[in-house]
Formats: structure tokens, sequence, C-alpha cells
């Protein structure tokens, strides 16, 4: 039960009121809020003061519904005459049950967000609704088995964010899972830890995982790297590389939807232009991977052949994933390529179900 409150606060409990109680589908009269003053807030307040305090709330910009009815009342120079009464309140929302639905599901399906992270952010969400929401969604969670073990991330999306503002370089450590299942520290040959200096493009996620796009220093290429997975970073005095003049830029700036649909698995590696031979079923998965740029053509009643420019390293890991109902054709070192290694992995499939 809240402590009794001062009668100045009476404004702030009504709207408190409402907020913890009330929707289009939940509605409150006067005397249901007097009602809860009482018994949860210690208040006593009368209708008059709380419908006083409603109009106030109204004026000072709070989207209040309420249904308005007539009745007749006999006054105290015993005539009749008509008043309106005022019932049926509710707080209309900023974000409907559904969007925040969304947004809680968009935070248990994410994996670079830790899981301590998660559970606040989602109860912070909750608190943008009611009572009555907060007891739909009690029962959803997640694994911490499934989250990101860097208690960083915000803190380098806050980094990052300022680099890229700033236009800056940044610095950083690089983690990595050991056989421990614990996050190292990447180190070179010689023990030391390996510290890397980029430019930051931009902040991107994709497939539950949050990735930074941004040009390895020692390199004139685009490199990926996961953000909950980078430890330490500092921004630096020295300026960012202009991303057009980088290799596989065009001498354009960065088109981030079309950076995110050639690169289906954020592998870092130029671009090429394909062309893959699949079977019909397989339509709607190449239009999810590859957007609806890519070309149909040669349909025949069981397969159909599609072109599209997409990373070169992104394609390949997508023919092999499903083949045979994928097969690339052009170009044709890269068919080649795929091919030998399926038959690698073949052959040795074949050795093990031996031993």
């Amino acid at each position: 039960m809240y402590e009794p409150q001062p009668k100045k606060n009476l404004i702030m409990d009504i709207l408190d009121i409402l907020k913890r109680y009330t929707d289009e589908d939940h509605r409150l009269s006067q005397k249901e809020i007097c009602s809860i003053l009482k018994n949860e807030y210690s208040m006593k307040a009368d209708r008059k003061a709380v419908k006083r305090n409603l109009m106030n709330l109204i004026d000072l910009g709070y989207d209040i519904e309420y249904s308005e009815s007539i009745r007749k009342i006999i006054n105290k120079d015993g005539e009749e005459e008509e008043s309106y009464i005022l019932s049926d309140f509710y707080l209309n929302r900023d974000f409907t049950d559904a969007e925040l639905r969304l947004l809680i599901d968009g935070l248990l399906f994410s994996k670079h967000i830790p899981y301590s992270q998660c559970r606040e952010l989602i109860e912070k969400i909750k608190n943008l609704s009611n009572i009555y929401f907060k007891s739909r969604v009690k029962y959803i969670t997640t694994f911490p088995d499934d989250k990101t073990d860097n208690k960083q991330l915000f803190y380098n999306i806050d980094i990052i964010d300022e680099a890229i503002r700033k236009k800056k370089k940044i610095s950083f450590k690089y983690l990595e899972y050991g056989t421990d299942k614990k996050m190292h520290i990447k180190k070179r040959d010689d023990g030391s830890e390996r510290v890397y200096i980029i430019t930051p493009y931009q902040m991107a996620a994709k497939e539950g995982k949050y990735y930074l796009i941004c040009n390895y220093d020692k390199y004139n290429d685009i490199s990926n790297y996961r953000i909950d997975r980078i430890a330490d970073p500092k921004i630096l005095e020295e300026p960012a590389k202009p991303f057009e003049s980088l290799t596989g830029s065009d001498g354009m700036q960065l088109d981030l939807n079309k950076y995110m649909t050639e690169h289906l698995y954020m592998y870092s590696s130029e671009n090429v232009n394909v062309v893959l031979e699949i079977n019909k079923p397989m339509v709607g998965d190449v239009i999810d991977m590859f957007g609806k740029t890519v070309r149909f053509f040669d349909e025949t009643e069981t397969s159909v052949k599609v072109a599209a420019c997409v990373n070169r390293m992104a394609v390949e890991q997508f023919a092999k994933s499903f083949a045979p109902d994928v097969v690339v054709t052009e170009p044709k070192d890269l068919a080649d390529k795929i091919g030998g290694d399926l038959e690698k992995s073949a052959e040795i499939y074949r050795s093990k179900g031996g031993e």
C-alpha cells in the first residue's frame, strides 16, 4: 500500500492511477478513482476534486478520454435542470500493447544484448503500459545462454556513436570465445593483446546480432565487427577515413540498405555478380535473403535462374547451406570452389561415417 500523500500530490496520484489501471478497454469512473485513491494512496478526495484535477491534466496536454452523459437534477431553487456527468476515463498511450510486445520480442530475439540488461529493458518497456499488459507478458522469457557475456555493450554504442558523429577513428580490443566457453581478448602470436584501429561508419543489426561497419586501418576495404565483442573502445584524434575512398565503395557514401542486402552474413569480401539455379520452392528464401532487386529468368516447371550482385563469401555460404536446391553457375571460379568444397565435405562425411 502507498504511503499517505499530501493533498498537493493529488493530481499526480490521479495521473499515476490512469497510467496503471486504464486503457481503451479498461476505464474508470470518478467514484472508482476516489476508491483507489483511498485504498492504495491513503488519499481522501471527493468527486469534485477528482473531476477538477482530471480537467487540469487535460489542460496540461495529457491525452485523456472520457464519456459525457446528461441527467436531470433538481437545483437549490427546486427547479429541474440538466447536469453533465463525466465518466469512463482512460489515458491514451504513446504505444499500443501490440507495439510494446513487438519491442519486447525484438529484445528477446536479439543476441547482442547481455541477459541482465535485456531483462532491465523489458521491465522498462512493461512500465510504459498498465497492469493488464504486465499480466499478459509475465511469462515471456529468454535464456541467458543465448546472450552475449560482454556487459560493455551500451558503453560501446555510446563511444562508437560519438566517434561517428565527430568523424574520428577509434581503437579497441576484440573478444573471442575459448574452449572454456568464456570470452577472452584476442591476442597476437607473441601473446600480446591485439589492438584494432578502425574508422566507424554505421551500426546495424543483422540476424539478432549487432555489427559495426567500418574500415580496419591497415587495409583499404570494408570490415564488419560484432559490437558485443568489442572491448575498451577509445576515440582517437585521427580523422576518419572517408567511406567513398575505400575499395568496394565505388566512390559513393555508405548506402546501408544496399550494403545489408549484399552482405547476407556480414562477411567482409568483395561483391560479385552471380547466377544461381534454384528449385522453385526456394524463390521465397532467395527474396528474403537477397531482396527484391534480384532478377529471375529461364523459368521451368521445377527451377528458375536468379541473377544478383552480392558479397562473395555470403553467397558462397548461402549456396553451401541450401545445396543441392541452390547451385551457383556463374562466375565459374566461384562455382568450382563451392563444388570442390562440397565434394571434400562429402568425402569427410563418408570417411567419418565408416569409422
